[in-house]
């Protein structure tokens, strides 16, 4: 654009874009206020995929695996005190006036069941008796019922559990306004300790921290690009020109996710502060370039002309293969990673249309750089960047041979990579939020859900029948004993808890029921508890389907994954003849799953973006030789992130899967940058030793400083509490250094040992 035409044109052009670039703006403003946080597991799910049809099947026929909240209360020395345990129940009375709360449970307001032959109906006894008050006597029965201790009340009687079941599928407002309002009751009683655990309490966490962050990054990257500018062409004029470029980009962006409607995502809310350092490398470059040329004494407008037509296409080019490293997240099979990574390109595309436009415009009607002009800050980069030139020319063998060494090291530490997450991993350990996590987790059985789709083989079948009821119950002590699983719900449970209620509670009867008569009777009495509500949690309409749930610590998604390989080895060799097939499902499991798609999605992701790079070098210099020296200095800072995260045991996750793709699209950069320049004077005629030093000493300022301006800017991501963008930004930070040593020392030598020249012509 503008490198055709003629100075009164570009006027008449440029008018007509500055007032195109205001409307948009406007209409970009308006959508900005659309912007909205979210932080909505179910989007995490795999997208398209009959593990996820499945489980939004179950959980229609029987309920929300993850609508829930824990409460631990604590007291000293422990629970078993009259104030203490007055007091729970005075709260919990509370918390079951609370908007949206369907109800409460917990050892103050638990009942034990009897059942006695001959007698209509149950007899009820409260495991806490306020009217008798025996409490050493309501103790020693708590502590021995399996169904109570580390569900209702921790082993250690440090603590008690409030469950909260609440409404499923709470909009982000009314989740909020749930967890205000119990703080809210809380704050009116003095307990000594208080955690909260559930996806509305992290919900809120997460949308609240993600939107600090973005203003806070914003912030911090705004600062840095004013430094970075400073530091490079010390005026006010080289701070002005590329700011107003930045902020109509941010503008832009912003506005863009307002119109496109999807709530910013935790992965998309480090999106703001990419396209910051992302947009200032192509700033970086057209100015850099821009100013050497004014320094000639052309005059401005020949000044533009002459960067545009020699910067504007690597320009372009390093756009394009930014914006393709972000569209290759496309393949990640979920639904937050390929959003980002559409609103991540199309942000890398705006930038580049911005500055492409905008900036010719703003220098031209613009005073001139007179400081630089007198100025001149070329010796300092030349006299050093001739130095490194000569160096890397000298110990041209020495670096081939280091690159193979370092790409060797590298491999053995790919081969210990690991694929593994947990459901908080992202937030500190440091963090209160995960410490209530991590304190139920071990107190209380888990906060991670874990759900058995059971359903019968045969439509003839029954669950309650003895032989179908034996192997339920083999199944559960299996899961209880060896899985490590705390069973809540399931058709097993409740008869042996109805067995024991109707033998006055005697321990050695919570069992199975074998006589057919004891089932036909316990069944009846399951359907009149609670108004039914008690049988359709544990059976469907069609009788023919029935659900194990309870929970499991966080233990990550390898540890479950092996456990859930042994489970399915169990079924197989001792349940394979059963009446009933098993079906693991749940909220984690699909993450699980989603976890598991994440290394042939990586692949898909990152062949598809090496592959269109590798095709656009090929189109552009017509040449298979250029085309592989080109990937190489790319490629391996690939290799060398993957044996980071091997050796020092960072796991392979939704967060740090995406560094990858986003890595190869900005390393590229600096390399076309470099081969555009070398091509350039190739085509001039000159040799290719001349050529390369040309490249060398006038592109390398440009990739210099916008490699650390990036690198910067990602560092600037250690900020952040959760740990996935702070391991992003550390690898991200580290990979881009090294793509900048590869271009200065490796791709020089490869240029000048494999290469050979063609007939090329300036054009």
């Amino acid at each position: 654009m503008f490198r055709n035409v003629g100075e009164n044109q570009f006027k008449r052009i440029a008018f007509f874009g500055i007032a195109v670039i205001i409307l948009t703006t406007g209409f970009m403003i308006f959508g900005f206020r659309k912007v909205s946080l979210d932080y909505d597991f179910e989007k995490f799910f795999p997208v398209s995929d009959p593990e996820t049809n499945f489980f939004m099947d179950y959980r229609s026929k029987f309920e929300s695996d993850n609508d829930f909240l824990l409460i631990s209360l604590e007291n000293a020395p422990n629970v078993f005190d009259w104030t203490f345990l007055e007091k729970v129940k005075r709260f919990q009375h509370q918390l079951d006036q609370v908007e949206n709360v369907k109800f409460t449970k917990s050892i103050v307001s638990e009942k034990e069941i009897y059942l006695f032959p001959g007698m209509q109906g149950a007899v009820f006894r409260p495991y806490i008796d306020f009217k008798e008050k025996h409490l050493q006597k309501d103790e020693k029965d708590l502590m021995e019922n399996v169904e109570m201790v580390n569900t209702f009340i921790a082993k250690d009687k440090k603590s008690i559990c409030i469950l909260i079941r609440h409404e499923d599928y709470l909009s982000k407002k009314k989740s909020d306004n749930l967890i205000t309002d119990i703080q809210k009751e809380l704050g009116k009683f003095k307990f000594d300790k208080v955690r909260l655990a559930g996806r509305t309490v992290g919900q809120k966490f997460y949308i609240e921290t993600m939107s600090t962050e973005m203003v806070l990054f914003v912030g911090l990257s705004y600062l840095l690009v004013l430094f970075f500018l400073y530091v490079a062409f010390r005026s006010g004029w080289g701070l002005l020109m590329p700011q107003l470029v930045l902020v109509g980009t941010m503008v832009w962006v912003l506005g863009f996710i307002g119109w496109y409607g999807e709530p910013v995502s935790i992965v998309m809310s480090i999106l703001p502060s990419i396209i910051f350092v992302v947009a200032m490398s192509d700033v970086i470059h057209l100015l850099s370039r821009y100013l050497d040329a004014f320094r000639t004494g052309i005059g401005k407008f020949e000044s533009i002309k002459l960067t545009l037509r020699e910067v504007g296409m690597a320009t372009f080019l390093t756009s394009l293969t930014t914006a393709v490293g972000f569209f290759s997240l496309y393949f990640v099979n979920v639904q937050p990673i390929q959003v980002f990574g559409l609103i991540a390109g199309f942000g890398v595309l705006i930038a580049f249309l911005l500055t492409l436009v905008l900036l010719p415009i703003l220098i031209y009607f613009s005073p001139d750089p007179k400081y630089i002009r007198s100025n001149d800050q070329d010796p300092f980069w030349k006299k050093y960047l001739a130095k490194w030139f000569v160096w890397v020319l000298k110990r041209g063998r020495k670096i081939l041979l280091f690159s193979l060494l370092f790409v060797a090291v590298c491999g053995y530490g790919t081969s210990r990579m690991q694929v593994n997450n947990y459901l908080m991993d992202e937030i500190s350990k440091d963090e209160p939020i995960k410490q209530d996590f991590d304190y139920l987790d071990e107190h209380y059985g888990g906060v991670r859900p874990v759900e058995l789709a059971i359903t019968l083989k045969s439509k003839d079948d029954s669950f309650w029948n003895a032989t179908t009821l034996k192997e339920l119950d083999e199944l559960e002590k299996y899961l209880e004993s060896t899985y490590g699983a705390r069973i809540n719900v399931s058709i097993v449970k409740v008869l042996k808890l109805v067995n024991r209620s109707s033998h006055a509670g005697r321990l050695d009867y919570y069992a199975v029921p074998t006589a057919k008569r004891d089932v036909r009777r316990f069944r009846r009495a399951i359907e009149k508890m609670a108004n039914g509500k008690m049988y359709r949690s544990l059976v469907d309409s069609t009788g023919k389907v029935t659900r194990i749930s309870g929970v499991i610590p966080d233990w990550g998604n390898q540890k479950v994954t092996a456990k859930n390989e042994a489970l399915k080895k169990y079924l197989k060799q001792h349940l394979s003849q059963a009446s009933f097939s098993v079906h693991i499902t749940g909220t984690p499991h699909l993450l699980d799953k989603n976890i598991g798609y994440l290394s042939l999605s990586l692949v898909q992701g990152l062949l598809v973006s090496v592959g269109i790079v590798a095709l656009i070098m090929g189109l552009l210099y017509r040449s298979l030789t250029m085309v592989i020296i080109s990937m190489i200095p790319n490629l391996i800072p690939l290799i060398f992130i993957s044996a980071v995260m091997g050796y020092f045991g960072i796991n392979l996750k939704t967060s740090t899967a995406i560094i990858f793709t986003i890595a190869f699209g900005i390393a590229v950069d600096d390399t076309i940058h470099f081969l555009g320049k070398f091509n350039h004077e190739l085509r001039k005629g000159r040799t290719i030793l001349y050529a390369l030093k040309r490249s060398y000493l006038t592109t390398g300022k440009a990739m210099i400083i916008t490699t650390f301006i990036l690198c910067a800017g990602f560092v600037l991501l250690v900020f952040s509490s959760f740990q996935g963008t702070v391991v992003m930004g550390l690898l991200l930070s580290l990979t881009l250094f090294l793509a900048l040593i590869a271009d200065l020392t490796l791709l020089p030598v490869l240029l000048l040992f494999f290469y050979r020249k063609k007939g090329l012509k300036e054009n």
